[in-house]
């Protein structure tokens, strides 16, 4: 058998229709994300800052530590 004939005859033999469901939702997920999904929706001056960003975060001049982030953005990242 080849992948794909697998594939078919393993999603022949779950039962469960909502784990199909999530089988399918992170296939579909990784695909799109493949495909460079979020990069081709962005717009040219997004995907510019998006680099230079990039760029700038190999200067650790330009870095903040986590316990300042933690401090900055506390009521965020409570439970």
């Amino acid at each position: 058998m080849n992948i794909k004939e697998d594939f078919h005859h393993l999603i022949d033999s779950i039962e469960d229709e909502e784990l199909l469901k999530s089988y399918y939702q992170l296939i579909q997920k990784i695909n799109i994300d493949q495909n460079g999904y979020l990069w081709n929706n962005l717009s040219e001056d997004e995907k510019k800052e998006l680099l230079t960003a990039y760029e700038e975060s190999f200067d650790s001049n330009n870095l903040i530590s986590h316990e300042q982030v933690k401090l900055q953005h506390g009521k965020w990242l409570k439970p």
